[in-house]
């Protein structure tokens, strides 16, 4: 036995056995979050319920959510009263309700003894909107500019009515997104400017008197329009029956969409599935998170590892360089490799302590008072922003860069070194033209590792930028166009708020799966495209490694 083990391929085995396992519970957790994810986004059937209640019989309109089966035993416990007492099991359904203020609950909890008859009635309509969640109920009128409509009530009828308000919203999200936000940009730099003039004791210039004076006409002259177009609007409705019987009046400024999911075929079921997952990917959050897309959660993590990305490559390059190249032998480089390498490990969330207090507080502040003393004591720099997250994560992922970095240095040989230096070039141009371009891939390798950990990481966040919902881009149409003192969304973040701290937990869920998915995505999409430039460089000198 002991001679068996003492050969290679006992080992062999169990490490491809370890490997095959690791990539098996790798997959299925993708599958698990792939299949819960994307599940949320498929319109599933509404159906008609008649549930016996002690109160009588009730109509309920509902999507079922989940089903689990209870033992007969536990029911009994629980004092509750079995029609069919020879069943072992019983099965409880979660059906969500939907038409949240109109409703106790979003979801009630049923057992099917009590379920008297549930149909799917292909005129039972879906309507998502931009408050209070989703409608259910059958669409019974239309009030066109406040006047019942006498046209025929079908189902292409209110698609085009959605279709048009999609048309109208767009136009109104223009106006306030585009027009009315450059305006206010604008007029607060000049504001701003003119405060500099009158802390400083001196007269402000006629021309940025006018320009002031122009911007609020204009100001005004469009907020006007936004009200004018945001009445007009909502003087379109929808009528809608709910369970209760009642004709309920849904504002059409407040429809998102409409769909009979139970007269739906099953390429129309594709097409709305892959609709709704590119609605959830382009558009912004509504609902404290819980309903919407997660477009700017998406962009601020993008954007957030690309300048951290361009912060730590070239810190940690240089400081490999120096330790390998330039550094002595001694006890005090030994040193600073064993702390490098300790870095690695100490907590994130220390890190985003540092940065606030050092990046945010510090040089944040100081920047303020020189060059933005104007508009203090509101804050400029000196308050949490996407450059100071991107900073405290380059900190933290620079020995990841620095140790792979100096392995990479190390694996050329110092022949090719002394070569170039004896052919005239200097240690500099040695480096510049054939050490780095030889260590590119282990450089690459590094910043694959360091943009697998920051992306994911949330805690120190919290402290130096995230924020829950984000008022505006960090990126737009205003010069200087990039604003990196602004806060933003992360895709982490974000399923740490929707999985924790949404009031409505069942409704989140799957929210939560749908954006674990998203965020691994682009972790993966970074990664993948670090990897592609890592092998084109790999390729690109290894002709330079043979001849060597």
């Amino acid at each position: 036995m002991f001679k068996r083990l003492n050969s290679s391929s006992p080992w062999v085995w169990m490490t491809g056995g370890m490997v095959s396992l690791c990539l098996v519970a790798v997959l299925g957790v993708m599958l698990l979050i792939g299949w819960k994810g994307l599940a949320y986004f498929w319109p599933a059937p509404v159906y008609e319920f008649k549930i016996e209640t002690p109160h009588g019989e009730e109509t309920v309109f509902g999507q079922i959510y989940s089903v689990e089966s209870i033992p007969s035993r536990q029911l009994k416990e629980a004092g509750v009263e079995l029609k069919d007492k020879q069943l072992e099991e019983h099965q409880r359904l979660l059906i969500k309700v939907a038409n949240r203020e109109r409703e106790a609950h979003d979801f009630i909890s049923v057992l099917d003894q009590n379920i008297l008859s549930q149909v799917a009635n292909p005129d039972l309509a879906v309507i998502e909107r931009t408050e209070n969640g989703a409608f259910f109920g059958f669409p019974k009128g239309y009030l066109d500019n406040g006047k019942v409509t006498t046209s025929a009530l079908t189902h292409e009828f209110f698609q085009q009515k959605i279709t048009l308000a999609e048309i109208r919203r767009t136009e109104i999200a223009s106006i306030e997104q585009r027009e009315i936000e450059k305006v206010n940009y604008q007029l607060n730099a000049l504001k701003t400017e003119r405060a500099s003039y009158l802390s400083g004791g001196k007269a402000v210039p006629a021309k940025i008197q006018d320009a002031i004076g122009t911007l609020e006409l204009r100001y005004q002259s469009l907020e006007e329009l936004l009200l004018q177009r945001r009445a007009d609007f909502s003087l379109d409705s929808l009528i809608v029956k709910d369970r209760y019987g009642d004709n309920v009046r849904i504002a059409l400024n407040d429809v998102l969409g409409l769909w009979y999911p139970n007269d739906m075929s099953w390429p129309e079921k594709v097409a709305h599935w892959a609709g709704l997952i590119a609605s959830f990917v382009t558009d912004n959050p509504r609902e404290a998170n819980s309903e919407g897309g997660v477009f700017p959660a998406i962009f601020g993590t993008v954007l957030m590892v690309l300048l951290m990305s361009i912060m730590v490559t070239p810190l940690g390059v240089l400081a490999a360089v120096y330790l390998h190249e330039y550094a002595g032998k001694n006890a005090f480089t030994r040193i600073i490799r064993i702390a490098v390498v300790n870095l690695a490990g100490v907590p994130s969330i220390v890190y985003g302590v540092f940065g606030l207090g050092f990046f945010v507080y510090f040089v944040g502040g100081s920047i303020d008072s020189l060059f933005y003393s104007e508009t203090l004591p509101n804050p400029t720099f000196g308050t949490p922003g996407i450059l100071w997250s991107s900073l405290t994560l380059a900190i933290l992922t620079l020995p990841v860069v620095i140790v792979s970095t100096e392995e990479g240095l190390t694996r050329i040989p110092t022949s090719v070194r002394h070569g170039s230096m004896a052919l005239g070039a200097t240690q500099a141009e040695t480096l510049w033209r054939i050490v780095l371009p030889m260590a590119s891939p282990a450089i690459m390798t590094g910043l694959i590792l360091a943009i697998a950990r920051a992306a994911g990481e949330v805690a120190p966040l919290m402290l130096v930028g995230v924020v829950k919902v984000a008022p505006s881009l960090p990126l737009d149409g205003n010069f200087p166009f990039l604003h990196l003192d602004r806060k933003f969304m992360h895709l982490g973040y974000h399923v740490y708020d929707v999985g924790f701290q949404s009031p409505n937990i069942e409704a989140a869920r799957p929210l939560v799966y749908a954006t674990s998915l998203l965020l691994v995505t682009v972790i993966v999409s970074l990664n993948l495209a670090a990897i592609t430039i890592r092998n084109h460089l790999r390729e690109k000198y290894r002709a330079l490694e043979q001849e060597i």
